[in-house]
C-alpha cells in the first residue's frame, strides 16, 4: 500500500490517496490565523485500517511545517485523534 496525502488550497481539502486511489479527505476553511478543520471523511471500504488516523496526522504535519496557523478540529474525529496524540497539542495551543 503507497499513500499520499496532499493539501488542495483551491478546494480547501487535504486528500489521502491510496494506490492513486482517492481514500479520504478533510475539509477545512481558513479563518484569519486558524484554520478550521470541519470534516474528515474516508470510504468506507477501507476505514479501520488506520487511514483515517494517517490523513489527520499528514494534515497536521502539512501545518506545522508549512504554516504558523492554529488549528481548530470542529470534526470530531480528528479532536479525538488530537487528544489522544499530545505532541500535537501545541498545534492547537498556537497563537
Amino acid at each position: 500500500m503507497s499513500t499520499e496525502i496532499t493539501n488542495h488550497p483551491e478546494n480547501n481539502r487535504y486528500v489521502l490517496l491510496d494506490d492513486g486511489a482517492e481514500a479520504g479527505f478533510i475539509d477545512y476553511r481558513l479563518h484569519g490565523d486558524e484554520i478550521v478543520f470541519t470534516h474528515t471523511e474516508v470510504d468506507p471500504a477501507r476505514r479501520r485500517k488506520g487511514i483515517g488516523g494517517e490523513l489527520v496526522k499528514g494534515a497536521l504535519d502539512d501545518v506545522r511545517v508549512s504554516t504558523g496557523l492554529k488549528v481548530v478540529p470542529q470534526c470530531p474525529f480528528m479532536a479525538r485523534w488530537i487528544d489522544e496524540h499530545p505532541e500535537y497539542h501545541e498545534l492547537v495551543e498556537r497563537g
